[in-house]
């Protein structure tokens, strides 16, 4: 045997008991006052919280535990997703998003937010490995508990702003009515409470250049999507289809009465935030801004993909059953899949105002002078403080 394999023999076995001291300080650290990973993460109380109804009536059923496992695994994300929505709601609330800088923050919490629901949405195939006998083998010992309680998914579409007045309602009451105590309490503040799309759409009215002494982007645009049109009509007859279209986006009246019928959300001004900010989102001023429309869009679509996989879990599971909660189960949840519970639905009818790019108003060099949300320009980052937790 060589001296150098008797050298790499000798490092390898003194490697193994540098291992094992690195592990014995581990365990002396923790032992003195230091944290274990299990005690950290509260192991204890998570992996010992899957209850099986059916073995504790003496007829355990294998996939009960699949159930309640996926669903606390939804209700862990949940309470993340509230985590990552009240840090954004108070950057809004407290007026940090004056420091454009902050928006990167909102940004990334929303985007992770997205993330989360992603995985949401693909966690129903793991819990789609259960067949509906499977699930009808433990159904009974479910009793009157039904996901429509879940807390955690009410407070969170309070919180983004679903509106209480276009649910569906559940067994003919209103969806609080099927809360008690402090649970319901929970859910009445947050009626109360500014949700994100009002925060987001008193962002998107100071948005800088619609002001009519300023850039005027609203006035600038209508007086060129009229000179377009009138200059297409000499080469097409049927545009009035088009022009009537426009004519309601120029209309304030008509805006303030689709809004009135729950067919817009936003107000009038923060439409017009939100279209200068998709005309204009390569500007490097408005490339931020864009983003977070486009993860508020996200956000709005991977729940309604949510919604759509339980509905189609559902009706696999129990076809036209009722609810274990009482309701109408794969015909209630189906109508729960539609506009009426899209918060940002205004955001994804931009499309349907884009023009050829040469009506839109070309921008000025004071267009690129203006700091997003006004005050906080100084580069210097003495003017304003960015946002911290603390605030």
């Amino acid at each position: 045997m060589s001296n150098n394999v008797i050298i790499i023999r000798l490092k390898a076995k003194s490697s193994d008991i540098d291992d094992e001291d690195d592990s014995q300080k581990g365990i002396n650290k923790a032992a003195k006052g230091g944290i274990a990973y299990g005690d950290y993460l509260q192991l204890d109380k998570i992996v010992n919280a899957q209850v099986l109804q059916s073995e504790l009536r003496g007829n355990k059923i294998h996939d009960e535990h699949l159930f309640i496992v996926t669903h606390q695994a939804y209700e862990l994300w949940f309470k993340q997703i509230l985590w990552e929505l009240d840090s954004v709601r108070k950057i809004f609330i407290h007026n940090h998003v004056r420091d454009e800088r902050n928006m990167l923050t909102v940004v990334s919490r929303i985007h992770r937010i997205t993330m989360i629901f992603r995985l949401l949405v693909d966690q129903f195939a793991v819990l789609e490995t259960m067949t509906a006998l499977d699930f009808y083998d433990f159904r009974e010992y479910l009793s009157s508990a039904s996901g429509f309680q879940s807390l955690q998914f009410r407070l969170l579409e309070n919180k983004i702003g679903v509106a209480e007045n276009l649910r569906v309602p559940y067994n003919r009451r209103h969806y609080r009515d099927n809360f008690h105590g402090q649970e319901s309490q929970a859910l009445l503040q947050t009626e109360q409470e500014r949700t994100l799309l009002q925060l987001v759409e008193q962002w998107l009215e100071r948005t800088p250049g619609l002001e009519e002494d300023g850039f005027n982007f609203w006035g600038k645009l209508q007086v060129n999507v009229e000179e377009g049109f009138r200059s297409e009509k000499q080469k097409l007859e049927d545009l009035s289809k088009q022009i009537e279209l426009f004519n309601s986006l120029f209309d304030s009246k008509r805006h303030d009465h689709l809004l009135s019928k729950g067919e817009r959300r936003l107000s009038y001004k923060a439409l017009q935030g939100a279209l200068m900010i998709y005309f204009y989102r390569e500007e490097p001023r408005f490339q931020v801004p864009f983003q977070l429309l486009t993860n508020l869009m996200e956000v709005d679509v991977l729940m309604t993909k949510w919604r759509y996989n339980h509905v189609c879990m559902a009706h696999r599971m129990i076809g036209s059953k009722a609810g274990t909660g009482g309701s109408s189960g794969y015909h209630y949840l189906r109508s729960t899949v539609s506009d009426r519970y899209k918060v940002f639905v205004d955001l994804f009818n931009l499309a349907t105002f884009l023009i050829p790019r040469a009506w839109v108003p070309k921008v000025n060099r004071s267009i690129h002078k203006f700091p997003y949300t006004a005050e906080c320009s100084d580069s210097s980052y003495s003017s304003c403080g960015s946002y911290s937790e603390e605030d």
